[in-house]
Formats: C-alpha cells, structure tokens, sequence
C-alpha cells in the first residue's frame, strides 16, 4: 500500500470494492478490476490497493472521475408527480402531498424545488442535505425541461422570442432551449428547457408571449427523466445516473 493510500486508509470503515458494489457500480469483482485498473480514486488517491477499507459516509470516492455515493443512508429518489397534489410534505389545507405516495420510505426526504399544483411531472426527492442544495442554488444552473399545450397556433419564431428574453414583472427571463414540437390552429405543443427555478416560470413566459399553457409536464430534470415513471410512482436513483447528477454540482 502506498503512502498515498495509508492516509486515507481507515480500519474501522469498510473494503472499498464492497462500498462500490453496494453503491450499484457492479459486482465485487468487477469493482475489484476497476481499482486494479486505476480507474478508482478515494479523496483524490488513486486507488489500486484491495486491501483498502474506507469510511463510506465520508469518504469521496469517483470511478473515472464520476462520483459515488458511498453512504447508503443517503437516497436520491425520481417521482412523478401527479396533477393537483402540492409538492410539500405536509399540507394544513388537507390537499394531496407528496408524502402521500412516500409513506413507505423510512427516510425523511426533502423535496428538491417545487412544481406547482397543476403541473405534473418529475420532481426530486432526497435525505442529502448538500446534493438538495446545490441541485437548487442558481450558480449551478440546472436545466429543466417540459412540455407544454398551450392555447393558440404557435409559430416558429416564438423561440428565437424566448431564447432572447422576455420581460416579466420580476425581471428579464430567458429560455435555454425551444422546440415545436406540433402547431394546430387551437393549440400548440412545445418543449422548453430551462434553469430558472422561479415560481410558475413556464406558465408566466407562455402567457407573456400570448400562449397560456393548457397542460404542463416536467419531463427531466438535471439528467434524470421520467422514463417509465406513470403519475404516483418513483424509483431510487443511483450507480452512474446518480454519479452524474452529482457530478453536476460538483460533488
């Protein structure tokens, strides 16, 4: 063992390619590989060592420079959100939350921004305090994409609008990106994607631009998309889909 890897070595934690294994990065001996390879680096050592045990709560362990999340106490779930619930834990009104469709974890999760109530859609959920943080501190400017039915014909020059800006009555707002998706003489389908996590923002730039929004899904957030998710469902996020999220924020 290096001097390197002495440092960081610590006998009461547990063997590094069990940590990877559990963090869903592959079997042990796959894990195993990876280390023998270089590819493993704990606190910035790389790691080659199989003897090596680490602390997985504090440990900051990467495979190709991708992060994982070692501490299995800490979860990172992906739920779709049904229209009409808040995206609170709790509720004085008696509405629906997302508690309601959470009660099965044993974790006490915190959601990481809000949709609001008619909107549905992916929104996420996790008991790390620091990920929760980042995820929603501007600075890292994470994208969001939805898909909206909006009133009325919408034409193609409309993104070139957004992706400029629009004034609204808290400041200019500006889309990332803005794709036609269907145009029809009534309504119109259209993708957004953005990194502002101000209240209502979609549906405060569509009505700016004449278009109210009729429908309004989140379809991803960061990296994570809805995939087979239906409304009231989530799964746990993890191995390198969670490792890229992370990565992200610079975690």
């Amino acid at each position: 063992m290096s001097r390197a890897e002495q440092e960081i070595f610590d006998a009461q934690g547990e063997r590094l390619q069990k940590v990877l294994a559990h963090a869903g990065v592959g079997s042990r001996r796959h894990c195993e590989a990876l280390m023998e390879q270089g590819r493993v680096e704990v606190n910035g050592v790389i790691v080659r060592q199989l003897g090596m045990r680490v602390d997985p709560r504090s440990a900051q362990i990467k495979v190709d420079g991708v992060p994982v999340q070692g501490d299995l106490e800490k979860v990172t779930i992906a739920f779709y959100k049904p229209p009409r619930v808040v995206s609170t834990m709790s509720d004085d009104q008696g509405r629906k939350t997302l508690a309601d469709y959470l009660d099965d974890r044993p974790e006490r999760l915190f959601h990481v921004g809000r949709l609001d109530i008619d909107t549905e859609g992916i929104i996420l959920l996790t008991n790390d305090g620091e990920l929760a943080h980042r995820l929603t501190h501007p600075s890292y400017e994470i994208p969001k994409t939805y898909i909206a039915r909006v009133e009325g014909q919408v034409t193609r020059g409309l993104g070139k609008v957004l992706e400029a800006g629009v004034q609204l009555e808290d400041g200019m707002q500006n889309v990332d990106s803005f794709v036609l998706k269907e145009a029809a003489r009534r309504n119109s389908i259209v993708e957004i994607t953005l990194h502002s996590g101000k209240n209502r923002i979609v549906r405060r730039l569509m009505e700016e631009v004449g278009h109210p929004v009729m429908e309004l899904v989140r379809v991803r957030f960061a990296n994570i998309t809805a995939g087979r998710l239906k409304p009231g469902q989530y799964r746990i996020i993890g191995g390198s889909e969670l490792g890229a999220l992370m990565q992200m924020v610079d975690m």
